[in-house]
């Protein structure tokens, strides 16, 4: 056996220990994750569809003056006005990335919200008449929710485990989950070997198990190619032998 095949194999044998385990989570990956319709994992089929609704602009107040009313403490960085739920708002945005929104018409700061205008959002997102099983305030984000600052977290009964988390501080919807999102977000933690923030698919240990696994492929091609010209020597000396 010569030197190149001894350590060939040597290589082949043990990369293929340390990274068959993680090519079997890629593979299953995969498979769960083409299974499972993308639009089931988000909950689009529990999602209220929005109709785009012509926005009032009667009795408006100033974009100043609902920067003054919101008084954001980190400075201005942009207002937006919008349909917030059927009525016209200001979305003030402070530089620190925190929003408020101010009553167009009134000037009344709306946020943060309630827990009962909390619940009103999410049923409103919600197709069909759900029960409420828990409503929980967050004021640091959770390992599924994965956005910044606070949440209210509504939990529906309905059999799926659909969550929709809504910001106290923009009194919006800011993320939908449910077991299917739970299931899918599992396996593409094992795929990615993100396994703190399940979103970095270019982090240093994914990189360097897939270049073992190019490594180890390429050391069972030269394997098969070295043995394909072993058994090729030995057909062509036993037909030498044989003619003989």
């Amino acid at each position: 056996m010569t030197s190149l095949l001894r350590w060939t194999i040597r290589a082949h044998k043990w990369l293929a220990l340390i990274v068959g385990i993680q090519i079997i989570l890629w593979v299953t990956g995969g498979v769960v994750m083409s299974i499972i319709p993308i639009e089931t994992v988000r909950g689009e089929h529990n999602i209220v569809e929005i109709i785009p609704v012509e926005l009032a602009t009667d009795n408006i107040i100033s974009v100043g003056e609902a920067v003054d009313a919101a008084s954001p403490p980190s400075g201005l960085a942009e207002a937006r006005l919008q349909n917030w739920h059927g009525q016209p708002v200001w979305n003030v945005i402070a530089r620190n990335e925190t929003s408020q929104l101010v009553d167009a018409v009134t000037g009344e700061v709306l946020t943060p919200i309630s827990r009962e205008r909390a619940i009103e959002l999410a049923l409103a997102d919600y197709a069909g008449e759900p029960e409420i099983s828990f409503v929980e305030y967050f004021e640091e984000p959770t390992w599924e929710y994965r956005r910044t600052g606070p949440a209210w977290r509504i939990s529906f009964a309905d059999g799926e485990g659909t969550r929709v988390y809504v910001s106290p501080e923009s009194g919006l919807i800011t993320a939908h989950r449910n077991d299917a999102w739970r299931f899918y977000d599992f396996f593409w933690m094992l795929h990615i070997m993100d396994y703190q923030e399940r979103e970095d698919f270019n982090n240093p240990l994914v990189i360097t198990a897939a270049l073992f696994a190019l490594v180890t492929v390429f050391a069972g091609f030269i394997l098969l190619i070295l043995r394909m010209q072993r058994l090729l020597r030995m057909a062509l000396t036993s037909r030498k032998n044989d003619s003989d």
